[in-house]
């Protein structure tokens, strides 16, 4: 009886823990806000682009959206928002986007020498666009126009762009 008893409890693990598939982040719409969101939902639908974006990041160094699709030569407008709870000295974040192609550890390295201007490099030909770095519960709203292209962005805070990272489609 015990083995039995076992052997169900086993059956039962094995059944449950196949059973949670396969979700990948996607972007839905809010249509009334006409922004981008991220879920973890599965859709087959095509890409949502949109040029009102929310993007927000958090004290595990995450960006909620690890791409986004825009309309070239439009104007896009970003609000980033920093959801973390850590002070802006310990886990600031920010979101700069950088032109295509461009080597970003070196991009990164130049940025820790400016902490001065907050981690952003003056006068450095790599960045098309960035925010403000954010403390907690802080955001910041940036417009910009982009050519097609794929573009990534990253947070210039000191360790964090190796994975608070994503990459910007205009199409």
């Amino acid at each position: 009886m015990r083995k039995l008893f076992l052997l169900g409890a086993f059956a039962s693990a094995l059944i449950i823990s196949s059973c949670g598939g396969d979700q990948k982040k996607s972007q839905n719409t809010d249509a009334a806000a006409g922004t981008q969101k991220a879920t973890s939902e599965s859709t087959d639908a095509a890409p949502v682009i949109r040029n009102t974006v929310v993007v927000t990041g958090n004290d595990q160094m995450r960006f909620d959206l690890d791409e986004i699709r825009v309309r070239a030569g439009e104007k896009v407008t970003l609000t980033f928002k920093n959801a973390g709870v850590l002070s802006k000295e310990a886990m600031g974040h920010n979101w700069v986007l950088l032109k295509p192609a461009t080597d970003v550890a070196a991009f990164a390295t130049e940025a820790i020498a400016s902490k001065a201007t907050e981690f952003i490099p003056t006068g450095s030909k790599a960045i098309v666009a960035h925010t403000k770095l954010l403390g907690p519960n802080e955001s910041d709203t940036i417009t910009f126009t982009v050519e097609k292209g794929e573009y990534e962005y990253i947070c210039s805070f000191p360790g964090h762009y190796g994975i608070m990272r994503g990459k910007l489609i205009a199409e």
